[in-house]
């Protein structure tokens, strides 16, 4: 199932996923989708590994986006995905008041002004990747608890080779299910 960024970039409280062959696709698609936010005047937050957050940047960089002036500004905002992990997991098990005690003012602050709010995430994909595939399950439904509350957009990300395979079927079914669009290649699919 193939599907460009337009699905992911409509509306306050959409949660979309995707599923991505290589860093190229990732980079491209996330800064699709931030640049929405971003040319209407709104905040990208982007929670990501090292070499990721450096390949959006590069890509926002690419189509015009002076990076480093929006995160001075308040209007960008890029985070570690394990250390911003790290803050709500509890014995390898998501906390749900330590999520919203760290999430919650990252979202919060940024839907301030009113703006659009878009907000990339990969910590799932982390917590996926570890063997923590019902943690990660468990995070994105925290993530559409924070959704009622604030008005934001929000991309997760999985590498389609990480969720390839037949152990994974149950789990990928209950990760679409929580999104409200899909894109990319979801494996096992046609």
């Amino acid at each position: 199932m193939a599907a460009g960024t337009e699905d992911l970039r409509r509306g306050p409280g959409r949660h979309a996923v995707l599923f991505y062959s290589d860093g190229d696709e990732l980079a491209g698609q996330v800064s699709g989708f931030l640049l929405e936010a971003i040319r209407a005047g709104g905040v990208a937050v982007v929670i990501a590994t090292p070499a990721h957050r450096e390949s959006i940047a590069a890509a926002l960089a690419g189509a015009g986006i002076d990076v480093a002036a929006r995160e001075a500004a308040g209007l960008y905002a890029a985070l570690d995905a394990f250390e911003t992990m790290n803050r709500f997991m509890v014995a390898d098990w998501p906390s749900a008041a330590s999520f919203w005690q760290v999430i919650t003012p990252i979202v919060a602050g940024a839907a301030e002004a009113g703006t659009p709010v878009h907000v990339f995430g990969e910590m799932v994909a982390l917590l996926w990747d570890f063997g923590q595939v019902n943690a990660a399950i468990e995070v994105e439904a925290m993530w559409n608890e924070l959704a009622a509350q604030y008005p934001f957009s929000l991309l997760c990300s999985y590498p389609a080779d990480s969720v390839r395979g037949n152990q994974h079927q149950d789990a990928l079914a209950e990760v679409c299910r929580v999104h409200a669009s899909v894109a990319g290649d979801v494996p096992g699919r046609a």
